[in-house]
């Protein structure tokens, strides 16, 4: 794909029996929701997950700003434990349609490919719908994971738009990041 483009997907749910479970058999995995916000670790997650995948948006916050979005009553962070090691995380975000965003979705790099985006998908997608939602819907791109799309799609979620649209620019390293945070 060209550099310079991107393709983004809305993908949705609309029924909770559309979702298809995967779970991960590992004894020393939890799934626990960030019951205090603290918005640096959202910040830190975002960025370790992120950086591989271009993710734009939010490189440029600032401590309010991270915190403006962690701290609200309709936001929920929740992150995925391996052996006491953060793995990966999400956050479900309530809208004012009655739906349920899943705003942000993945796994720190060392844990791709143990199968275990499918299990966290699936206890995203179990915590939307437990929120209320009559909706479930989330967004990806091509910068994604290269299997991002194909997981949302086998949990149940369907393509509802494409769209193109500029590249997120590259981000030369992860200590650029870390710099433009100072």
């Amino acid at each position: 794909m060209d550099t310079e483009r991107k393709k983004t997907y809305i993908l949705e749910m609309t029924n909770p029996e559309d979702l298809c479970p995967k779970r991960a058999d590992f004894p020393d995995l939890r799934v626990e929701r960030m019951e205090t916000p603290c918005p640096e670790f959202n910040k830190f997650l975002h960025t370790m997950v992120g950086f591989d995948y271009r993710w734009g948006g939010r490189t440029e916050w600032g401590k309010d700003r991270w915190y403006a979005h962690a701290d609200r009553d309709e936001m929920e962070t929740w992150v995925a434990y391996l052996g006491g090691t953060p793995a990966g995380y999400y956050e479900l975000e309530r809208q004012s349609d009655g739906s349920v965003q899943i705003v942000t979705f993945g796994l720190l790099s060392q844990f791709i490919g143990r199968g275990l985006g499918g299990h966290l998908l699936t206890c995203a997608v179990e915590r939307a719908w437990e929120m209320g939602a009559d909706k479930v819907w989330l967004s990806t791109c091509s910068h994604d994971h290269p299997y991002a799309l194909e997981n949302y799609q086998a949990r149940g979620l369907r393509v509802r738009e494409t769209r193109e649209g500029p590249a997120n620019r590259p981000i030369k390293s992860f200590w650029e990041l870390v710099e433009a945070a100072r």
